[in-house]
């Protein structure tokens, strides 16, 4: 058997530097100053960022180091030059593959805000031993609490989507063998599209298992097929979606355009492999049964149903448990408010999405200014719990079985509401920063 090779070769960052030159950063020569800039770019992309924020930071530091430095970003790369007293440096750096670390994202925004005033004291060696720490940063959670998190948010999915308690209890155990498999096989560098398919096969099998034996046991009627959608709902790649959105609406188009095109590889990947899984299983994705709760508990329930969802997908993002409650308590408030705009203002679904992801983004902004974590790792979490997976796989479903008008209609209701989600952020943002809303 042939010996894996790595097809993306790594940076050896302090071969590029001089590291017997003591000098401050601000003194280093064009070739170790843009080292640092496009570090710091590349580890900004690394953890799930989109290209604005990702230029941002680059743009910190250029201007700590008294140079110029314009950027072209994509998803996995970056060309950028650096320009000072008419010499000029360019390069072009990659990653292997794109994932999201809230936690890693913090450090390197409080990174890149404290590098002016240590620019005159820090030499570049320095800056770039600061930086191997933070890529060195543990992951918090393991794969059994990664499983248990992914469990937690499906299991309240479940409910927000109009699930009883039983298809609760499936999908819980579902998503949780789901994202563990998933996660194994990540860890052992398996592509995307195979450890997509193996997670969501695996979520699938788990909740038709337990249905079945539910049937067996204690007779439960076959109404309760339709949940096996919520235990892959796991897998809906929220960031790259909204920071794809976010981009475009800045232009960054070829970012943009690259992140939904990798969250659309995803998501149609995950609804193929759970189409398949239906069809061998014969389950097909019918209405929930209604649950009969007054209006007032019905809030209550959502308000704890939203909270556990967003929780429990900060996790997967690894999120600090302060980062994760804290954006918990955004997106309960958000999420609720989308759908009780929903049954009480008859307003359309979009609409409520768009309203619902205004309203975390207001919120992530109001906050920010007490916990100092960035706007994105508050807003996007809060707002995963409204991607509509369930209409996305409805869609793919009854496609797959030649029924082109009804997959359609589900189809452009998941295109309206990913198309409202973004918008929502943005004009959240629009609102709130000076330099997001300026063109410049």
């Amino acid at each position: 058997m042939s010996k894996f090779r790595k097809q993306h070769m790594s940076v050896e960052w302090h071969d590029i530097i001089d590291t017997e030159n003591t000098s401050p950063a601000l003194s280093a020569s064009l070739k170790e100053k843009s080292s640092l800039v496009g570090r710091v770019g590349l580890m900004m992309l690394s953890v799930g960022t989109g290209a604005w924020r990702v230029r941002a930071s680059m743009n910190k530091i250029s201007r700590a180091l008294g140079i110029v430095c314009n950027a072209d970003i994509g998803l996995l790369s970056i060309e950028y030059t650096c320009i000072s007293e008419g010499e000029t440096c360019t390069n072009a750096l990659s990653i292997n593959t794109t994932g999201v670390n809230t936690d890693k994202l913090n450090a390197l925004e409080s990174f890149a805000d404290g590098f002016q005033e240590r620019a005159g004291r820090y030499s570049t060696e320095q800056f770039h031993r600061i930086l191997d720490k933070i890529d060195s940063f543990p992951h918090h959670y393991n794969a059994i609490a990664l499983a248990f998190a992914s469990a937690l948010a499906c299991g309240a999915f479940t409910f927000l989507l109009g699930g009883g308690i039983t298809e609760m209890i499936c999908a819980f155990f579902g998503a949780g063998v789901g994202q563990f498999v998933r996660k194994l096989m990540l860890q052992r560098h398996i592509t995307l599209l195979a450890n997509v398919s193996a997670g969501v096969a695996s979520a699938c099998c788990v909740y038709v298992l337990l249905i079945k034996l539910a049937e067996l046991i204690w007779g439960i009627p076959p109404t309760h097929h339709s949940g096996y959608i919520c235990s892959m709902l796991f897998v809906i790649p929220g960031f790259p979606l909204i920071t794809g959105g976010i981009d475009l609406a800045k232009l960054d188009l070829r970012s943009g355009l690259e992140r939904i095109t990798y969250a659309l590889l995803i998501i149609l990947m995950a609804t193929l492999t759970g189409w398949i899984t239906a069809l061998i299983f014969r389950f097909s994705p019918s209405d929930f049964e209604e649950i009969q709760l007054s209006p007032a508990v019905m809030m209550l329930c959502r308000l704890a149903a939203s909270f556990c969802g967003v929780y429990g997908f900060s996790f997967l993002y690894n999120s600090t448990q302060k980062m994760a409650v804290t954006a918990g308590a955004v997106g309960m408030i958000a999420n609720t408010l989308r759908l009780e705009l929903i049954d009480f203002t008859g307003i359309p679904i979009s609409a409520a999405a768009f309203v619902g992801a205004l309203c975390a983004g207001l919120l992530a902004s109001g906050i920010k200014r007490f916990v100092g974590y960035p706007r994105i790792t508050l807003t996007v979490p809060s707002i995963v719990i409204m991607v509509p997976g369930m209409f996305m796989y409805k869609g793919i479903y009854f496609m797959g079985l030649s029924d082109v008008s009804t997959g359609a209609a589900w189809l452009t209701k998941a295109f309206l509401i990913v198309l409202a989600l973004p918008l929502g952020l943005v004009f959240a943002r629009i609102l709130t920063d000076t330099n997001f809303r300026k063109s410049s």
